[in-house]
């Protein structure tokens, strides 16, 4: 796709519907010649050299990637009528879009008749799943991983919830004998499981959590802002290496969230969240005077704690998803790619003398630290700085990479012979987001060993 082609034809289907409704004079209030605006544009443009390469396989730190040409054209295009699906008096194609895209969403994790809606983020929808956590259980709390995102522990002070901290085992998933001494106390009524932890990539063992969650009448929330669309991988014939158990466990779960905006090649922010029972909508229940008026069935803002939200995310995705439909042939092929490049890096790494594996990648994010001698935690924190800072700094050849905080004993549990002269190291972190990676690994890997050797002081 051509977006200097498609972004004209764009202004060209929001001219064609104005023509509709008959000329109009625009308010001189808000006109501004082409004089006036081209120099401020530029301005605008050489401020935006100030960003990092997140299009490029160059570019492999964090959860970043540029969206795709449909969805640009998709937003883009709506964007000029500037719909609000809050009610579908305020975008009516767009909602009807958006309810489309939550069908498809739900059914790549197996959710037959999922309630839910696009979100401006992945956190405002595990907000609004520990939301509907608090109204089913307002008495009890929720369980979370040591090393699942942030969000969770925050939204819980937010919502005024206990949240309870379960430690993680040696491969950074939720620690199943933790879990269950606390269910057993009654003082749980949610379990957040994650699919794709945002350090680590880590996959919780859902297919464990679920019915042991049952047992102790508490609920099941899956945050797959991440992960998530590898539910395509996990839950097909060919699952790439991955364990297909906790992607079929999903279905039977209470609530997921997933991020469009991360692997769903949609611009920031389309985050979603999904509720396997459509009856969560009471929860939201609420009326207003001035809208929903224009159909008898549930507005999406009717079973949202959001109210303005941009129709035009709606219309990105639905536009992507009718050209790259989320199945193993459309989206799971790229998916498939980047899940390759991560199991192959990490075998080049195991195989390296200046790089080590940190831990084998669940999904697509690796993690390795510059074999320094000696082994210790100060030295391995010191190279990653130095590694993190020549790559990003090269005047030729630039790799942008991020870095991941372990503690002391989480770093000993997969590397036994650690010096442990501090509490903490850096490891270092590339997100393979992007399927390009697949198509450039060789000449990734070669650079970042070069920095390596350097960051570690054997060149």
């Amino acid at each position: 796709m051509d977006l200097r082609y498609w972004l004209p034809r764009a202004v060209d289907v929001f001219e064609r519907f104005g023509e509709r409704f008959g000329p109009f004079t625009a308010h001189p209030s808000h006109r501004i010649d082409d004089a006036a605006f081209t120099p401020v544009f530029e301005r605008f443009a050489k401020r935006l050299d100030d960003n990092y390469p997140f299009f490029h396989p160059s570019y492999a730190g964090q959860m970043v990637k540029a969206p795709h040409p449909a969805a640009v054209v998709g937003y883009v295009t709506a964007m000029l009528f500037n719909p609000n699906n809050h009610a579908a008096e305020g975008g009516p194609a767009t909602t009807e879009m958006e309810r489309e895209c939550v069908a498809s969403l739900g059914a790549m994790f197996g959710l037959k008749e999922p309630l839910g809606h696009l979100t401006t983020s992945g956190t405002m929808a595990n907000l609004e799943a520990l939301y509907v956590a608090r109204q089913s259980h307002p008495d009890r709390g929720v369980a979370y991983s040591s090393e699942c995102h942030y969000t969770h522990e925050r939204m819980c002070h937010v919502l005024g919830m206990e949240g309870h901290r379960v430690p993680v085992d040696a491969r950074g998933r939720i620690e199943l004998e933790a879990l269950e001494r606390l269910l057993a106390t009654g003082r749980v009524g949610t379990v957040v499981v994650t699919l794709g932890t945002t350090g680590l990539g880590a996959v919780d063992e859902v297919h464990e959590v679920l019915p042991m969650a049952r047992r102790h009448g508490a609920r099941v929330h899956v945050d797959a802002a991440y992960g998530g669309f590898y539910a395509l991988l996990g839950r097909s014939a060919d699952p790439v290496g991955l364990d297909p158990r906790p992607w079929a466990a999903v279905a039977g779960c209470d609530s997921v969230v997933v991020d469009p905006h991360k692997h769903g090649l949609q611009p920031y922010g389309c985050g979603a969240v999904l509720f396997n029972d459509p009856g969560a909508g009471r929860h939201f229940a609420h009326d207003s005077p001035y809208t929903y008026f224009t159909q008898a069935e549930l507005h999406l803002g009717e079973i949202s704690l959001e109210c303005s939200r941009a129709g035009a995310a709606a219309a990105g995705l639905w536009l992507t998803l009718q050209l790259l439909p989320l199945n193993r042939e459309g989206f799971g092929e790229m998916l498939a790619a980047s899940r390759r490049a991560a199991l192959r890096w990490a075998d080049l790494l195991a195989g390296s003398d200046v790089l080590e594996l940190y831990q084998r990648p669940d999904l697509d994010i690796v993690t390795y630290v510059p074999a320094v001698r000696p082994f210790s935690l100060l030295s391995v924190d010191a190279a990653c700085e130095r590694l993190l800072h020549e790559g990003m700094y090269a005047a030729d050849d630039p790799v942008f990479l991020s870095v991941l905080r372990a503690d002391a004993d989480a770093f000993a549990r997969r590397h036994p012979r650690i010096v442990r002269d501090a509490g903490a190291a850096r490891v270092m972190r590339s997100v393979l987001i992007k399927p390009e990676a697949e198509l450039r690994l060789d000449r990734l890997h070669a650079r970042v060993e070069q920095l390596a050797a350097l960051a570690a002081g054997r060149q």
